[in-house]
């Protein structure tokens, strides 16, 4: 038996840091899932080929192994602006989805961080949840955190690339950014990091503990 939690959200929400320590609190493996998209867009582009290229794309998210996830390699803003258009092409998606359930389904389960964990790869985990915020406080902790790392990046600037990245990835035709029916919502733009934990946690302990998938 394995237990698979979804946690959905748009960029800067903050899902995948609560992912990390929701799968860590409970004894479970993480994935974050936007590494898969990044890394196919780090070699895309360190072969000087286009992201919009779908072709090459499929054939770079086909040739994507564990060595590839290494999250310090993957941080440059040209990497995560890559990943947002390569997520865009259904075969690149579609060659990732056996990465991910294979992942997950290795006992005793995973959290998997993500845009359509709960709404195309696993729609049947045993708990969907979605993570959100205002545009307006993602691109602020986005600012934060670029500018903690030494980037002069405009609040502004960084509050465009928010709504494009939103706008984006709910336009897309193939799995667009969209809580799953079955999710539970989760807002954290009044909450801290803590506050935000324990929100998922409890929403953790009424349903994933009593409902285990089976492989």
């Amino acid at each position: 038996m394995t237990i698979v939690v979804a946690v959905d959200g748009p960029a800067a929400s903050g899902k995948t840091t609560l992912a990390k320590r929701l799968a860590a609190a409970n004894g479970l493996r993480f994935l974050d899932t936007g590494l898969l998209y990044r890394a196919v867009a780090r070699r895309l582009l360190a072969q000087g080929q286009e992201p919009m290229d779908a072709a090459a794309a499929a054939a770079a998210a086909r040739s994507v192994t564990a060595d590839d996830l290494d999250p310090a390699a993957l941080k440059a803003e040209r990497i995560g602006e890559g990943a947002s258009v390569v997520a865009v092409h259904g075969d690149v998606r579609q060659a990732l989805l056996a990465f991910q359930r294979d992942f997950a389904h290795a006992p005793p389960g995973a959290v998997l961080a993500g845009r359509d964990i709960g709404s195309v790869v696993f729609p049947d985990a045993t708990l969907k949840l979605f993570v959100t915020a205002s545009a307006e406080v993602r691109a602020k902790r986005r600012f934060e955190e670029l500018r903690r790392e030494g980037d002069t990046v405009m609040y502004e600037r960084v509050l465009q690339d928010v709504v494009e990245r939103d706008r984006r990835d709910r336009e897309r035709a193939v799995a667009p950014l969209t809580a799953a029916p079955d999710a539970i919502c989760i807002d954290t733009s009044a909450l801290d990091i803590d506050a935000s934990l324990a929100a998922l946690q409890e929403a953790f302990d009424e349903h994933a503990a009593r409902k285990p998938r089976k492989t």
